[in-house]
């Protein structure tokens, strides 16, 4: 019994993070200010991973105030609760990939990679439904190239390799 209810487990976390097999952080400084954003994002993907499944792109942002651009405390614990309430719900089946995350300048943006835009919205509620309200807007359009996040991992010193 308890082999089985570790396998089940150990099935779990594998598939939660199931083609993201490695994550980086990038930090881009304001040239005269002392500001900065600071982005998570995936490195690399499983060679099994096929982008084309996931052809839409899902942005949550969440705007705040901030003297120094970054979230307080209490609103960094807040979004990180946000992103741990829809990780199993939204990525626990390869359904969806995060893939892109920046902090700064008054804003942090999550960027999903989704098979469906409509059903991301379906399981972004089903995750959220006993959660409190959070202030976030919702922007989706079709990228079936992974523009966006290819744009990002290109500006990186050193680009894709």
């Amino acid at each position: 019994m308890t082999r089985h209810a570790l396998t089940i487990f150990l099935s779990i976390l594998m598939t939660t993070q199931a083609f993201a097999q490695e994550w980086a952080t990038a930090v881009s400084r304001h040239h005269t200010e002392d500001r900065a954003i600071v982005f998570r994002y995936v490195k690399t993907f499983t060679p099994q991973f096929n982008r084309s499944s996931q052809p839409d792109r899902i942005i949550l942002v969440w705007n705040y105030k901030s003297d120094s651009g970054m979230p307080s405390v209490k609103e960094r614990q807040m979004m990180d609760k946000l992103e741990d309430s829809l990780s199993p719900t939204i990525e626990g089946d390869g359904f969806a990939t995060l893939a892109l995350v920046s902090t700064g300048e008054n804003s942090r943006e999550w960027i999903y990679y989704a098979r469906s835009e409509d059903e991301f919205m379906v399981r972004l509620n089903a995750a959220l439904k006993d959660s409190p309200e959070y202030p976030i807007e919702i922007h989706a359009a079709p990228d079936p190239a992974w523009e966006t996040y290819e744009e990002f991992f290109s500006g990186l010193s050193g680009g894709h390799g």
